[in-house]
């Protein structure tokens, strides 16, 4: 009799009068619409109420009139059973289920992670970019100080003239250097001349009986002097070989170090002044932080450009030192080489190219790779 008594009020309300006779039909038309406003709620508008209404255990169903008396009243705690939803439009009712609720949930959990995440990744961004635009500032206030002549810079006077003598220095050695690719490539194509001068002397020999001596002479001649001259590329070769490792490879990467010690001279500079600036200002709160954290980027990059100037001391030392050692070495093979060469010495050349350990090609090979370069 409950459930039959169920079923009949969650579909309608039924009024009765005080005499237990059914209300006339207008009243009941009028009733029965209500219900079906109250049932044509949408699930969103039924979770709302779930929520923020009152407890569902608290409410109670009316199977009387309006103002009629608490007999027949039914406590929803005791009905049983999973909760429903009213779908006005099949005019039927769905269960509802928390499975739903926990995939939400689940979903928004997971969004809200990777937002999370992202939103991390661009304040490191942020703060990346604003650290390095505030640094560019300072250096780029620092410089254009400095060429005016209105700002002051750090300067180790034993250092700078080391810089300048090394650059001279570099300045001079790619100059030899050219001139060496240029005398390397001359001489390439001279004894490429003598080896073709020789060939032809000598099919000349074979095909001119009356002067097959004369021409015999001048074959033997030329490929003498191509066969030296071969020898004499080869220290030519040598030692262009070894001035290009020293300028382009030692004395570089010298002159990287210096431009990283210059630039962190300039930073260390900027900041410097930084502090000096703050230091003579009002000594308020706001202020004094702001010392304190000038103070602490002035100590980093001091260290930085300490660490840096002595690098920079250590490899000149050493670059010194390497010069004189490749240059002695290189120096007094193209001397005995061309010197041998234009002696005629063959046995002096060639010993000069044993006692430095260099390997000819082998004849009729092709022109090394390097002499391509510009």
């Amino acid at each position: 009799m409950t459930d039959g008594m169920l079923s009949k009020t969650a579909t309608m309300e039924i009024p009765i009068n005080r005499n237990g006779d059914a209300g006339t039909l207008a009243e009941d038309d009028g009733l029965e619409q209500v219900a079906k406003l109250q049932w044509s709620l949408d699930e969103k508008d039924l979770q709302q109420v779930m929520v923020s209404g009152p407890n569902l255990n608290e409410t109670s169903i009316v199977s009387g009139g309006y103002g009629g008396t608490n007999e027949g009243i039914i406590p929803t705690s005791s009905i049983k059973g999973p909760a429903v939803r009213y779908n006005a439009q099949f005019n039927r009712r769905i269960p509802v289920t928390g499975q739903g609720s926990s995939m939400q949930h689940s979903s928004s959990g997971s969004s809200m992670t990777a937002e999370e995440a992202s939103r991390g990744v661009a304040v490191e961004k942020l703060d990346f970019v604003k650290k390095w635009s505030l640094n560019t500032y300072k250096c780029t206030k620092q410089m254009i100080s400095e060429r005016f002549g209105r700002g002051s810079r750090t300067v180790d006077l034993e250092l700078e003239a080391q810089i300048d003598v090394l650059r001279d220095t570099k300045k001079k050695y790619e100059n030899v250097l050219r001139l060496a690719r240029a005398l390397n490539n001359h001489f390439y194509s001279m004894v490429q001349t003598q080896h073709a001068l020789g060939d032809t002397f000598a099919d000349l020999s074979q095909k001119s009986p009356e002067l097959r001596d004369e021409f015999g002479y001048n074959a033997e001649t030329q490929k003498l002097l191509c066969k030296n001259g071969e020898t004499l590329l080869g220290a030519v070769n040598f030692f262009v070989s070894s001035i290009n490792t020293l300028v382009n490879k030692t004395m570089e990467d010298t002159l990287m170090t210096i431009k990283m010690y210059e630039a962190a001279r300039l930073e260390f500079d900027a900041y410097r002044t930084d502090l000096e600036e703050l230091s003579v200002g009002p000594r308020d709160a706001v202020t004094m932080a702001r010392i304190d954290a000038a103070q602490e980027q002035y100590q980093i990059h001091k260290d930085k450009y300490e660490r840096l100037r002595s690098d920079v001391t250590i490899k000149l030392k050493f670059l010194d030192e390497n010069k004189v050692k490749v240059m002695h070495k290189q120096l007094l093979l193209f001397h005995n080489a061309i010197s041998a060469y234009f002696a005629g010495n063959q046995q002096q050349l060639e010993q000069t190219l044993k006692q430095f350990n260099i390997k000819l090609r082998p004849t009729g090979a092709d022109k090394p790779s390097w002499l391509e370069e510009p």
